[in-house]
């Protein structure tokens, strides 16, 4: 089913033709001032510089030709050109109930499906998660879902950190702590122990001790340097020790990832993308791409159309050592042979910027990508406490991931309890939920971009642009059909009738605009206009129930209208939250 935008786009092309005027000045857009319409076309002005006419006789042409039109109840021109539409009830209602019945509500999936690659989480083995994680975690999932659910093909890849110095700085420390392990006795032969010497307490207590200490300790930070270069050379007992730490360290982020709902395809890290880096740079050398600065192997990026400087890309530094450029490079040398994405999205913090400029400038001067390959970084800002600066906990130390979901579930908790309708333990199960789409929406409903403010006390709130507001609507809903159902004869046809009014006509015209929401959200990598457009959505459909008598409505035909109004808001609801990644409850 076309997005009702098309249809009355295509209405407003035949006008225009009728009247012998180009079918590119029938743009049709949401009116920016509902008190007058619906929609508007603003065509006639742009037309008229091109015909030599009045814009406001171009438009009293084309509105001639709309009379009688069965999309539109309303159609004026307005000076000095504006043309002014309001849609038909009938065709409303004819809508609204083919997204009922249809697959997807009615959404017509994109015309041609994409495989895209979505980068985000970006979580270092061995280190808890911890808020600073959480952006990345909830936009990327968020952006997955959105592409899987208009038609493309998405795989999501956390891209771990497990490659760098912390591995070293965790084996030198481990040496210090057991000197006695068969890891470090070079007379060794036997089989490595199948059992990790360190749990996952124990492990994200030894990395910060030993980042201190290789502070201080010039001595330790050498050795930790030469252990990571053993490591990355194959050096058996230190793969070893390396295979500990992700078993245990995955282990504890699957289970960190999966409470804040977040689900990757790929759990592939840096170090996947070692063996690639050696031929990769061969290329550039042979291509005549890198060349040596300072002694270190670079690649220029500067185009002629650059505002600014940018330095060269460097690939491999003087001693020989690879950076985050050359895995990142290197990484997607890797999935260009596993998977031959047509969409790279890579979901970073945006002070990252330069570095993915400098990356995607590469793969595609080197050939590794095509010119043509659309690669997308969606750089965040930061969330801060009500100090405006970074949050932190109250000690001032970064606060655990665990914790922060721990926190807001609890607000949430006694949020319900003030007005509590349900059980302790009902409320206690309620309130994971709750506090999942608080933290989640609080996120999600600014713009990526943009630093935001962590305010518990907002995010939980029941009332204003929140996750707990949208999901009261969801349950104020359930509570109608649930009444419904108990205390009226229900129809077995629920056809939604042309509205009766301008709430039930708000709602719809509000519900008509969902398949023209997910697919320009998508496009634009924006999970922030889902969240405005459920809130919008939420307003409506409150709107309607203070407004409409339906539970005690006599004309049951009608009732069995607004049933079937309010079960499509229920279903566009769902949908919306679930791709933003959190669910309803039954009640609140």
């Amino acid at each position: 089913m076309k997005k009702i935008l098309d249809f009355i786009t295509e209405e407003m092309k035949q006008a225009f033709v009728a009247c012998g005027y180009d079918e590119s000045y029938a743009r049709v857009t949401l009116s920016n001032r509902p008190d007058l319409c619906e929609y508007q076309c603003n065509g006639a002005m742009a037309a008229a510089k091109a015909y030599k006419m009045k814009p406001i006789d171009i438009a009293n042409g084309v509105v001639e030709k709309l009379q009688g039109s069965r999309y539109f109840e309303e159609v004026n021109a307005v000076m000095p050109g504006f043309i002014n539409l309001k849609i038909s009830g009938d065709f409303l209602a004819e809508y609204m109930n083919g997204m009922a019945a249809g697959e997807k509500l009615g959404m017509d999936t994109v015309a041609e499906p994409k495989t895209v690659i979505v980068d985000y989480g970006g979580a270092n083995v061995a280190k808890p998660l911890h808020v600073g994680h959480l952006r990345a975690a909830v936009i990327g999932e968020a952006i997955k879902r959105m592409g899987r659910y208009v038609g493309h093909t998405v795989i999501g890849d956390v891209h771990l950190g497990d490659w760098g110095l912390q591995m070293g700085l965790i084996i030198e420390e481990l040496k210090d702590r057991q000197p006695d392990l068969p890891y470090f006795d070079e007379s060794f032969t036997g089989e490595y122990p199948e059992e990790a010497p360190f749990t996952i307490s124990e492990l994200e207590e030894i990395y910060p001790a030993a980042s201190g200490k290789s502070k201080v300790d010039e001595a330790f930070k050498e050795r930790a340097q030469e252990a990571t270069f053993k490591l990355q050379s194959g050096y058996a007992p230190y793969r070893a020790i390396w295979n500990h730490i992700m078993n245990v360290s995955l282990k504890d982020l699957k289970k960190n990832y999966a409470n804040l709902n977040v689900e990757f395809d790929l759990w592939k890290g840096e170090s996947d993308a070692q063996p690639y880096i050696p031929g990769m740079i061969q290329d550039f050398i042979d291509k005549g791409l890198a060349y040596e600065s300072q002694g270190a192997l670079v690649v220029d990026i500067a185009e002629e159309k650059d505002t600014k400087e940018l330095p060269p890309c460097i690939v491999r530094k003087s001693d020989g050592a690879a950076l985050y450029a050359t895995s990142d490079l290197a990484t997607i040398v890797e999935r260009e042979k596993d998977y031959k994405p047509d969409h790279y999205i890579y979901v970073v913090d945006k002070r990252q910027d330069l570095h993915f400029t400098s990356v995607f400038r590469v793969a595609k001067k080197a050939g590794i990508v095509a010119p043509d390959r659309r690669m997308d970084f969606v750089g965040f800002g930061t969330m801060n406490g009500k100090d405006g600066k970074p949050f932190k906990t109250r000690e001032g130390g970064v606060m655990r991931l665990e914790n922060l979901i721990a926190d807001i579930s609890e607000a949430a908790y006694n949020r319900i309890m003030e007005n509590r309708t349900v059980s302790e333990e009902e409320a206690k199960e309620t309130a994971k939920i709750v506090g999942l789409a608080a933290l989640k929406y609080g996120d999600l409903s600014n713009q990526a971009t943009k630093d935001y403010v962590f305010d518990i006390e907002r995010f939980t709130s029941f009332e204003g642009n929140t996750g707990p507001y949208v999901l009261y609507t969801i349950a104020r809903i359930n509570s109608i059909l649930k009444k419904y159902a108990e205390t009226c004869e229900v129809a077995e046809d629920t056809t939604i009738l042309a509205p009766g009014g301008e709430p039930e006509k708000t709602l719809m015209l509000s519900l008509s605009r969902f398949s023209e929401v997910m697919l320009g959200s998508f496009e634009e990598l924006a999970p922030h206009k889902i969240c405005a457009y459920i809130f919008e959505l939420s307003n409506a459909l409150n709107h309607f129930y203070h407004e409409t008598r339906i539970i005690a409505e006599e004309d049951k035909k009608k009732q069995a209208g607004y049933i079937g109004l309010v079960t499509l808001t229920r279903n566009v609801l769902l949908t919306c939250i679930d791709l933003l990644g959190f669910e309803a409850p039954e009640r609140m």
